[in-house]
């Protein structure tokens, strides 16, 4: 039996992981979804280290999942905790010493945005159900109808971790992530972590558009 402990992208919400937690469960895993304060000005990627490793309490047989904003916390949880391997979900990748706010730029996304957008024929200007919520089920939706938002705070919060760690990742891409499109997600994780991702169908809610295939990918490993 592994512990998977998963963290949630911006906003926080535990409930991103709700698709994926009980077929983790049902295959007889442990696995806990954690909620973090991403709407709370005072809070930036300590306080978000200090609730995820209260969630591993210890537990050397984790596996760390992170989604999207949730890559910024995972190696500063993983250089605390003793995390048997980490999995980064459609994740921004950090270097040491960057902020959630500086990597937009330091790693081309806005231009690799907008050539997906171009390339593929939807819109290049942010909204929610054109680059979040394209695939993901309508009864789905009604649930998480309440979606936190995430405060200023945390991107100018410092990622001070050393160095990736020395345990075995894995980098999972959604395929159609208008977000984060493939490509992209691609290079950033072979310049950063000299890592092939993995792809699997669905945007960048994957555990909501995929949560059968997010969970397998979990439990091969």
């Amino acid at each position: 039996m592994s512990r998977f402990v998963l963290i949630p992208g911006a906003g926080g919400a535990a409930w991103y992981w709700s698709r994926v937690v009980p077929l983790l469960q049902y295959a007889g895993h442990e696995a806990v979804a954690v909620d973090l304060p991403g709407n709370d000005d005072s809070a930036g990627l300590p306080e978000y280290t200090r609730l995820v490793l209260e969630a591993v309490g210890g537990v050397h047989d984790t596996v760390l999942v992170a989604q999207s904003l949730g890559g910024f916390t995972a190696p500063l949880v993983c250089e605390r905790a003793p995390v048997r391997e980490l999995v980064l979900v459609n994740a921004m990748i950090p270097v040491p010493g960057e902020t959630p706010g500086a990597w937009w730029d330091n790693t081309g996304w806005a231009a690799a945005q907008r050539a997906a957008a171009a390339a593929h024929g939807y819109s290049p200007e942010f909204d929610a159900d054109t680059y979040f919520l394209h695939d993901i089920p309508p009864e789905v939706l009604a649930e998480g109808s309440d979606r936190p938002t995430e405060s200023d705070a945390v991107f100018a919060s410092v990622c001070d971790f050393t160095g990736w760690p020395d345990i075995p990742t894995r980098v999972l891409t959604g395929e159609a992530d208008r977000f984060f499109p493939m490509d992209f997600q691609r290079r950033v994780a072979r310049e950063r972590l000299g890592t092939e991702p993995d792809v699997l169908p669905g945007g960048h809610l994957l555990a909501l558009a995929n949560p059968d295939g997010v969970a397998g990918y979990l439990l091969r490993h």
